[in-house]
């Protein structure tokens, strides 16, 4: 009887195209996989659609006036979260702030620009007030009770964390992009850290000119 190992060429070309055909299948559930990872991912470091930044609150300015959303409408609006002990990025960031509303000039006056603290424990209205001093005055700055703070961050999908010292003290790592709003109190994009100021300034042109119809 002579020998049918590995079975005929037919058996054999059948075997071989399962076999592919398999691979295929695996490779194509593998890269499905690993898209909807990644997609998933990608989605925890990014922003949500317009309709899911921003929203009501209510906080204290640092001439102790309360402030709610309600106040913004009508006016754009760009909304920087930072803290005044912070080394770098809110000193640069505010610099950059101020020297785009003095370019503005009067039309400043038509634009709504907020500093919320991240760090409400140590960023009284007084503190805020002392701070703000070295900017532009049209810039307002905001505090309130940590829980208040915490629930603004939230609706503005903000990062922030205390970073301890060796000293005992303590710094804030935090989101650094300036949120920008339309007249509607509505997100419609961000500006970012250190971007090119001809960026920011056809960004800001771009919002103060959006009449937002509907």
């Amino acid at each position: 009887m002579s020998s049918t190992k590995g079975g005929s060429p037919k058996a054999r070309n059948i075997q071989r195209a399962y076999f592919t055909v398999t691979a295929i299948v695996v490779l194509a559930v593998l890269s499905a996989a690993i898209a909807v990872t990644w997609s998933r991912l990608q989605g925890r470091s990014s922003l949500p659609s317009s309709s899911g930044v921003g929203g009501a609150f209510s906080l204290i300015d640092q001439r102790g006036n309360r402030v709610t959303d309600r106040d913004l409408l009508g006016k754009p609006a760009l909304v920087f979260f930072g803290f005044t002990n912070c080394p770098d990025v809110c000193p640069t960031t505010l610099t950059e702030m101020t020297g785009l509303l003095k370019e503005l000039g009067k039309e400043a006056s038509e634009l709504n620009v907020l500093f919320i603290t991240v760090d409400p424990q140590r960023d009284t209205p007084q503190q805020l007030a002392l701070y703000l001093s070295s900017f532009d005055p049209h810039i307002t700055g905001l505090s309130g009770t940590e829980s208040d703070v915490a629930a603004v961050m939230a609706k503005y999908h903000v990062y922030a964390r205390k970073i301890p010292l060796k000293d005992g003290d303590y710094t804030m790592d935090h989101t650094a992009a300036i949120y920008m709003m339309n007249r509607k109190g509505q997100f419609v994009g961000l500006m970012s850290y250190q971007e090119p100021e001809e960026l920011s300034r056809a960004k800001l042109r771009k919002l103060l000119s959006d009449p937002v119809k509907g």
